[in-house]
């Protein structure tokens, strides 16, 4: 019997099982223990890359066997698990046919295969640390000396809201660093910051909230987690202490998602006066304040601005990470949770996702509790300072007249060019063409009438300035003064 006899004999449309059978050949020299496995494989990619389509019938498991060379029960087996997973269909005496319910995947668009084009030369769009410090070394000790010390039922399903040992250390470290009043039973440790906020909202529109207050300008990430758990975010502009109350006031929120010790993107710490504002705001309302601590530990040339959930720890669900310290690949943040969310906030976690990885867990709890985490962020510190005072040493040369604020603290600047340079459309158009990736403050703005950043009186000056948001945390000293000079050429050598 050959495969087109076979074709023949099935009745299935000219080539289709004559295709198929080519692709099973290599499946049926596949080495003897392995064979079965591979040709259950083979026949499973034809039926679903279409090369089988449904309702094609297919051989007798006598034929398809002959014409293999295999023997007649490792066809029968492979017949009989592909018709168990509804890739086949067969009835007695019918034959064995392609189920009608198997859909093969789109073939992909035409732009999904279209090249993609040369990457920037250099790239100052916020965010990202530099991951060259990511400290392999140490982490890998961490990593064994905690799988040496886990006992085996830290292997099971963890507690959901993390490993004892790691609560217990976070609550030392952030108490220390960072002011948090940190109950160590109401830490709960999450896949990053974005977990935190999805799991708050979460909770708290199961107690009835529907909207959200986030700052504008500020991270957009913020209004789209909240959103896209089912909240409505209204936008909440910034005057010259933080948040506006006012807005505030009027947005009728009973939430409100904030920066308070370097606030994104503007750099400002927000004043004592209006972080009072802000917990009357939460008494007042019965709400409460959300606390994105996303690069609190990073300060340069001013005493570390404390967390606010030091001073309400019933108003305010503080969270963090290490994504800005060690790698937003790790996957790893917390939150500390008012009393009255910590059970309900737990058991989101719980239904979520079963917990956090209890090794990467007792790693970071190893790093902090033997001072290797302090450490990695002295160096980092000191890093992230000299790039600092290389890109405001640049800016400084080669476009006199810079306004710079923000410079305090974190892993970003804002840079207000003298009007000469704009308007910022010509401006940005001009660094894409030479190759500059940069973001304006106006990619962080919302509200139809947000209120001009105020961490420095001059920026709100003249339409025609140019406002950047210029990250340096992950480029080298070098890359930066090369990105600025590529900039002030293009400023002198092109038109918008």
């Amino acid at each position: 019997m050959t495969a087109s006899g076979t074709n023949r004999d099935s009745g299935t449309a000219g080539g289709t099982w004559t295709a198929a059978w080519e692709l099973l050949l290599p499946a049926a020299g596949a080495p003897a223990r392995g064979r079965g496995r591979a040709l259950q494989s083979a026949l499973r990619d034809a039926v679903r890359s279409g090369r089988l389509t449904a309702g094609t019938r297919l051989p007798s498991s006598r034929e398809l066997a002959l014409d293999l060379g295999v023997s007649r029960g490792l066809v029968t087996e492979a017949y009989e698990q592909l018709t168990a997973e509804g890739y086949l269909r067969s009835g007695r005496g019918a034959g064995t046919w392609v189920s009608e319910a198997v859909r093969s995947a789109a073939p992909p668009r035409a732009r999904d295969l279209a090249p993609r084009g040369p990457g920037a030369l250099v790239d100052f769009r916020a965010g990202t640390p530099d991951l060259s410090l990511f400290p392999r070394t140490t982490w890998a000790a961490a990593h064994r000396s905690a799988l040496d010390g886990l006992p085996h039922r830290a292997l099971g399903y963890p507690d959901p809201r993390g490993l004892p040992e790691l609560r217990t250390a976070l609550a030392g470290l952030l108490g220390r660093r960072r002011g948090v009043a940190a109950d160590p039973e109401r830490i709960v440790v999450c896949s990053g910051v974005a977990q935190a906020l999805t799991l708050v909202a979460q909770v708290l529109r199961g107690r009835g909230l529907s909207q959200v207050a986030v700052e504008d300008p500020g991270s957009p990430e913020h209004g789209a987690l909240f959103e896209a758990a089912g909240l409505t975010a209204s936008p909440v502009p910034l005057d010259d202490e933080g948040p506006s109350l006012s807005s505030l006031e009027r947005s009728g929120a009973r939430l409100v998602v904030t920066t308070p010790a370097h606030q994104f993107p503007t750099g400002m710490a927000v004043t004592p006066a209006r972080r009072a504002g802000l917990l009357a705001w939460a008494r007042a309302v019965d709400g409460y304040v959300v606390e994105d601590d996303y690069d609190g530990d990073f300060r340069y040339d001013r005493a570390p601005v404390g967390a606010l959930q030091g001073l309400d720890p019933e108003r305010v669900i503080y969270t963090g990470s290490v994504s800005k310290s060690l790698a937003p690949g790790l996957r790893l943040g917390w939150l500390a949770a008012p009393s009255a969310l910590a059970a309900e906030l737990a058991g989101r976690k719980r239904t979520t996702d079963l917990g956090n990885a209890a090794l990467d867990q007792a790693a970071l709890a190893e790093m902090v509790t033997s001072g290797a985490y302090d450490r990695q962020l002295r160096r980092c510190g000191r890093a992230y300072r000299e790039r600092r005072d290389v890109l405001v040493a640049e800016l400084e040369e080669h476009f006199p007249g810079t306004r710079i604020s923000g410079i305090a603290a974190g892993l970003h600047i804002i840079a207000r060019l003298p009007e000469r340079y704009g308007p910022e459309p010509g401006f940005l158009a001009r660094a894409r063409r030479a190759g500059v990736e940069l973001r304006s403050l106006a990619d962080y703005r919302t509200g139809q009438e947000s209120a001009v950043p105020p961490d420095a009186a001059e920026l709100s000056g003249g339409r025609g300035a140019v406002h950047l948001v210029l990250g340096y945390a992950h480029l080298a000293p070098s890359a930066i003064a090369h990105g600025v000079r590529l900039l002030a050429h293009a400023v002198r050598t092109s038109s918008p």
